[in-house]
């Protein structure tokens, strides 16, 4: 077995956890970032099971594949259209909570990338805002 193949099966593996956890109810959005082989193979295991998804390309070889609850993929589904480096502090901050991220780190996160926005800097460490 390659160090691709084997890469591939981790990968795989991966995924049918990622499965498991979302048919438990653990999180309701799974984001996965695989290369085109594995989307094909993994979109066809969703088909299989009625799971519910988005692909998006990020390359020419590489794919996120989003899936999850219906609501959450009508979130994902208004700013799937562009690379996620591009999106508004706002859909970042929805998107990390819905993959469930830790809150206190995206609402952080949220601040420090408004800043620009806002006219505000946040101090973590202090929790505090000054206006600039």
């Amino acid at each position: 077995m390659s160090s691709e193949d084997f890469s591939r099966f981790d990968s795989l593996k991966l995924f049918m956890h990622q499965i498991y956890e979302y048919r438990k109810g653990v999180r309701p959005l799974v984001l996965c970032t695989m290369c085109n082989d594995c989307a094909q193979i993994m979109c066809k295991r969703l088909d299989e099971q009625g799971i519910s998804y988005i692909e998006q390309p990020v390359s020419s070889n590489k794919v996120n594949l989003y899936f999850g609850k219906k609501a959450c993929l009508d979130v994902v589904r208004t700013f799937v259209h562009k690379p996620m480096h591009v999106l508004t502090p706002a859909e970042d901050f929805m998107l990390g909570a819905m993959l469930g991220y830790d809150i206190t780190a995206q609402c952080e996160r949220f601040c420090k990338r408004s800043e620009a926005i806002c006219g505000q800097t946040y101090n973590a460490h202090h929790q505090s805002y000054a206006v600039v």
